[in-house]
């Protein structure tokens, strides 16, 4: 009997033990995680005291937990706001710098073109006087192409240049021929006689090679940082679908619901969750980098050959040069110019003088060299800015693949590499064992943390690609000294003086092919087709009536 009661006792005390066991672990304090919860701004009553069961949770670990279904929810979110958050950090780095150096470049370029127009206004004024005042909207006209073409690039270059050359030569054949009067129909004669007489030397044609290499440039430099700008601008911002909100919850937070508040997630796991995450971002990488390596090429040429600082600064001095040069051949040209159109019509003996007196022409037209320049453009100068921009340029490459690891770099985010014991696994406090998937969409597959639908890419990353694809293919064509507007630029091969930096022909090309394919064949290529074509008209003819007498007699 006495056994029995024993017996019993040992069982009560036993299912009481059980039961307090039982609570104890049950009431496990939840308050390290309830104070980092309402740090954030939540609500506290969201949050338990102590663990509570877990069924309620859809994405955390079930079982005993300090999560409301509130808590998930909101977890949810936040998880998605610091992805956000972290990849923007890193986006708007690089937006703000390829920001800065446009508008530093765009700064440069402008005021470049003022301190040229400036020093070429001073510089005639001085030299020319009445003379360049009577005849300044000339210039001024080149200054405002120059500018537009910058600007808008809807200009021909080569058109626009040619165009000022033919209308100074009208100015000065009738400046150095007083004596006559040219209609305008003469003039427009005069004009085609640009090329063949060269009546200011070898300047148009060097200084066009030149302007138009520099500019295009220049000008296309200019857009690819801007288009670098607006693609890391656009692309920075993320959506994540619902899988990977997902998976950033359950790497961000549901350790947070388990009570291991300071366990951070490993960082193998959170480097598959951000490839899962910014898989479309990684098909960015391959045209970025090529992208990239065109912009270092064009800045190649800046520093070289197509160094626009070099070409404006001087551009009056050569501007000037030129006119000596027409003033110094002006009887051999009016010769040959008036064999070609005709001899114009003498001025009347009164108006002949006064003319000339107010031409005041060899008195007045002189060399002039300025004895200071208005200061650097933009408190720099090229080198300087395109050394700065070639080394950022250098650190922005493959930054897209680098992405993932780098936002798991970031400390609030995982653990270091040397800390793959002690993280957050997704499951518990343990090593990651899953191997890292690659970078872009097509090697999602098989990601072990993220669902992601790999036939369906982002259009917006899609337009992106193109972007800098165009992009790209401008600048392989700036590199090559062609506008990438108007690309049938005349083939210029020599250049010397400043702007030149290698010989052009020797200049590597990216973009090479047969100019008798596309413009046409050779003078006597064309001869001997058209005298081919005269001998075949006959036999043409005879084969033709023939055919015609033939189907007379199947009618009759």
């Amino acid at each position: 009997m006495a056994r029995l009661g024993l017996l019993a006792l040992l069982c009560t005390l036993a299912a009481l033990s059980a039961s307090l066991l039982a609570a104890e672990l049950k009431s496990k304090s939840c308050s390290e995680v309830r104070r980092l919860y309402v740090s954030k701004g939540f609500n506290k009553n969201d949050a338990p005291l102590y663990e509570i069961n877990g069924d309620h949770l859809k994405i955390c670990s079930q079982g005993y937990t300090c999560c409301s279904q509130e808590m998930e929810e909101k977890y949810s979110l936040q998880s998605k706001d610091d992805f956000k958050s972290v990849v923007s950090e890193q986006c708007n780095h690089l937006q703000a710098i390829f920001a800065s150096r446009y508008k530093k470049f765009d700064e440069f370029f402008k005021e470049l073109l003022e301190n040229a127009e400036k020093s070429l206004n001073d510089m005639f004024v001085k030299t020319y006087g009445h003379l360049y005042m009577q005849n300044s909207e000339l210039f001024k006209d080149l200054f405002v192409e120059l500018k537009r073409y910058y600007v808008a690039g809807n200009v021909n270059l080569e058109e626009m240049l040619n165009d000022f050359w033919a209308r100074l030569l009208e100015r000065m054949f009738r400046l150095v021929n007083s004596q006559y009067h040219f209609t305008d129909e003469y003039l427009e004669c005069v004009s085609k006689y640009t090329e063949q007489l060269k009546p200011f030397g070898d300047v148009p044609r060097k200084l066009k090679l030149q302007v138009t290499r520099a500019f295009v440039a220049a000008r296309t430099f200019a857009q690819g940082l801007a288009v670098a700008r607006d693609v890391v601008s656009k692309v920075s911002v993320v959506n994540p679908t619902a899988q990977c909100t997902q998976a950033l919850l359950k790497m961000t937070y549901c350790s947070h619901c388990r009570g291991l508040v300071t366990v951070k997630p490993c960082y193998n796991y959170c480097s598959n969750i951000m490839r899962g995450c910014l898989a479309n971002q990684g098909d960015l990488d391959f045209e970025w980098n090529n992208f990239i390596d065109a912009m270092l090429m064009v800045a190649e040429r800046l520093e070289g050959p197509f160094n626009i600082e070099s070409v404006m600064d001087p551009i009056d001095v050569k501007i000037s040069d030129a006119i000596m040069n027409m003033q110094d051949n002006s009887v051999q040209v009016s010769q040959k110019v008036f064999q070609g159109c005709g001899p114009p019509k003498p001025l009347p003996a009164g108006r002949i003088s006064r003319s000339i007196s107010e031409s005041a022409f060899s008195a007045r037209f002189r060399p002039y060299h300025p004895e200071q320049r208005p200061t650097t453009a933009a408190g720099t100068s090229l080198d300087r800015l395109v050394t700065d921009v070639k080394e950022k340029l250098k650190q922005a490459k493959k930054f897209w693949s680098s992405l993932p690891s780098t936002v798991c770099n970031d400390e609030k985010m995982a653990a270091g590499n040397g800390n793959e014991d002690d993280c957050w696994n997704g499951k518990g406090k343990s090593r990651y064992l899953f191997a890292v998937t690659g970078n872009g969409l097509a090697n999602q597959g098989n990601n072990p943390e993220v669902q992601v639908d790999t036939s369906k890419p982002d259009i917006l990353i899609l337009r992106q690609i193109m972007a800098l694809r165009v992009m790209t293919s401008k600048m392989k064509n700036a590199y090559n000294g062609n506008d990438v507007d108007f690309f049938d630029i005349s083939d210029e091969s020599s250049g010397e003086g400043s702007g030149s930096g290698c010989e052009y022909q020797q200049c590597p090309s990216e973009f090479e092919y047969n100019a008798t394919e596309h413009s046409g064949k050779s003078a006597n290529e064309k001869a001997g087709s058209a005298g081919a074509q005269a001998e075949a008209e006959p036999y043409l003819l005879t084969v033709l009536c023939l055919l015609f007498f033939v189907v007379q007699r199947e009618w009759r």
